[in-house]
Parts: structure tokens; C-alpha cells; sequence
């Protein structure tokens, strides 16, 4: 599982360091692609697996399908950590989540989420005070966290 908030930095070629703690789970080669809220999601191949399973089972038919399937998938990179535990991250994929040079590389559980830090700390200050708020509408008196 993959968990914290760990700081770096992109270098002008795109690289950034993989927090050390998560290149175990993720092995030497896994998927880069397009998040939402601009920010990139990284997936083990085992995750990536799963999550191209679920998109697969998603009716064609449905304009959303397509449409979140081209977006997410367009974007996806196979990438490899270098001797230095660094990945480099392709052009598009830097543009789309504006890092420029200082990241926020964050742990979700199933997935690591690289942000760059202006663009992760507006989200964090956005979202902070309403977390009672979000947890009681996703959580019911079942769910104890």
C-alpha cells in the first residue's frame, strides 16, 4: 500500500526521484498517466493491470466511457527507474500537470500521484476544512475510520 507525502524535485529532463519506500511495490517498471485534477497517477503493472480490466468492461456505447478512456489511456507511459531512482516523465505528461519544479509525490493506497507543489497545495488548502464534511458523505455509521 502505498502512503506519505514525500518532496522533490523535476529536474529540465523530467526526471524526478521515486521515494525509495515505494520502489519495492512498484518494481523497476510501471505506468505513468494523466490523473485527474492535474496531477499524474502512477500504477504498479499489477495495479495498471486491474484498472485496464475495469476500463475494458466499460460499454464502448457510453460517451463517457470513450471519452475517459481516451483521456486516461492516451497518457499512459511505461516507464523505468534509472540507477538513481529516478523515472523521467515525458513532455505531455510534465505540461499537463505543471511541474515546473518542485513536486509533491503522494502515496493513495493503490497508486502513487506525483502533483507540483503550488498545484498540490491549493488542493490541500481547498479541500482541508471540508474533510468532516466530505468523510460524512462518504462514509456511513458502518464505516469506522
Amino acid at each position: 500500500m502505498f502512503i506519505g507525502e514525500y518532496h522533490h524535485t523535476i529536474d529540465e529532463k523530467g526526471r524526478i526521484i521515486i521515494p525509495a519506500k515505494f520502489r519495492d511495490e512498484l518494481g523497476t517498471q510501471f505506468i505513468v498517466t494523466r490523473g485527474i485534477e492535474n496531477c499524474l497517477f502512477v500504477y504498479s503493472l499489477e495495479n495498471w493491470a486491474n484498472i485496464t480490466n475495469k476500463l475494458n468492461a466499460l460499454p464502448f456505447t457510453k460517451r463517457d466511457a470513450r471519452t475517459f478512456n481516451r483521456f486516461f489511456m492516451s497518457g499512459a507511459t511505461n516507464v523505468e527507474l534509472d540507477k538513481q531512482g529516478r523515472i523521467n516523465i515525458n513532455t505531455p505528461l510534465v505540461d499537463y500537470a505543471k511541474l515546473i519544479k518542485d513536486c509533491v509525490v503522494i502515496g493513495t493506497g493503490d497508486r502513487l500521484e506525483i502533483w507540483s507543489k503550488e498545484l498540490w497545495d491549493s488542493f490541500f488548502d481547498s479541500t482541508k476544512d471540508s474533510m468532516s464534511d466530505i468523510a460524512e458523505n462518504l462514509f456511513n455509521e458502518s464505516v469506522d475510520l
